[in-house]
């Protein structure tokens, strides 16, 4: 487990960000991103911080680790990047850095966790009932929303039909559902985490 950073008490809330970034930066060990990409999530729960990790990049670290191959890194990536879209200015920075592509891609994640934080970090990034950024309701993404809303996950099936009924207009679900229903970005619904049989 990863050793708190040092921080000097006086150094405030950005002192101790910083410190987390920049281990999150140095280390190399897994096990330690992982706790800090964690802990930098939960922090963007926070409002009073959006302005510091704006400042510290932690958004674009955020983006930037849903390119990982370690599916834990890319389940706190996208939970934060969830957390943020309640603020304009980061629903803004996200959408100018090209980040609808990468969340879209965790919709094909084996985890129901990615998977539900990218469609809610979806949802943050429009606005029900306001014309919303193309790529957030192109037809894949509104063909998978179909697919989750056949899952045997209620969570996943409640979002995705809130998604659909929100985000998208009659037309656009419409011509989703006339093309192949194989044709969605061949995303497949991911495992649920269901209780551990011996």
């Amino acid at each position: 487990m990863a050793q708190k950073p040092k921080v000097d008490p006086h150094v405030g809330r950005l002192g101790y960000l910083q410190a987390l970034v920049t281990e999150f930066q140095q280390t190399q060990s897994q096990d330690a991103k992982e706790q800090v990409l964690a802990n930098l999530a939960n922090f963007a729960y926070d409002p009073g911080n959006y302005q510091y990790l704006r400042q510290l990049q932690v958004l674009d670290l955020f983006l930037d680790s849903l390119s990982e191959e370690n599916e834990t890194l890319v389940e706190f990536a996208i939970g934060g990047l969830c957390n943020l879209c309640a603020d304009r200015a980061n629903r803004e920075h996200i959408l100018q850095a090209g980040g609808v592509p990468l969340i879209v891609n965790c919709l094909s994640s084996p985890s129901e966790e990615t998977v539900l934080s990218a469609v809610t970090a979806l949802m943050g990034l429009g606005s029900p009932g306001a014309r919303p950024h193309p790529e957030l309701t192109a037809r894949p993404v509104v063909q998978c929303m179909l697919r989750f809303s056949l899952s045997a996950s209620a969570r996943l099936r409640n979002l995705a039909q809130i998604f659909l009924e929100d985000f998208c207009s009659p037309s656009q679900v419409a011509e989703a559902r006339s093309w192949r229903a194989d044709a969605a970005l061949g995303i497949p619904l991911p495992r649920t985490e269901g209780p551990q049989q011996s």
